[in-house]
């Protein structure tokens, strides 16, 4: 079973909430690091770095982290040494497959602003199941970036 960290200000309230119910459904282990309710005047870095720590500490296999549109999110979570997220908000799912294969991505960030739950899900379902491509070149980028 994997282990995931999911954590949302008010804009990716609604969807973390959603995804937390599916992923647990299908047998994974969720671990919430809020948002908890919605609050209008919320600050994504206090729920966004907790979830990238739990990630950079391996107490989880991957995060989940949502917001408006994903970039700052994504940019929270990546100031998190061994942290490697890359932002999802069109349906175009090249760029999990991408991220994963290539990159080693460790966090997706979601922009709930921009894709519907079902794909959100989808979205989820790829980068949690595509494994990296442990290609020499690959992996010399990825010690070059945690240089």
């Amino acid at each position: 079973m994997k282990k995931i960290s999911i954590g949302a200000d008010h804009a990716g309230y609604e969807l973390k909430e959603f995804l937390k119910k599916e992923l647990i459904k299908k047998g994974f282990q969720v671990n919430d690091c809020g948002a908890f309710s919605y609050e209008e005047l919320d600050d994504y870095p206090d729920f966004i770095r907790p979830t990238a720590q739990m990630v950079e500490d391996k107490k989880v296999d991957a995060g989940i982290v949502i917001g408006g549109s994903g970039q700052g999110e994504a940019i929270v979570a990546n100031r998190v040494k061994g942290v490697r997220a890359i932002v999802y908000n069109t349906e175009n799912l090249n760029l999990i497959t991408l991220g994963r294969k290539h990159n080693d991505a460790n966090i997706v960030s979601i922009g709930a602003r921009f894709v519907s739950k079902d794909h959100a899900m989808e979205a989820v379902e790829l980068f949690l199941s595509t494994e990296f491509e442990d290609e020499e070149r690959h992996t010399r980028r990825i010690k070059k970036i945690d240089k």
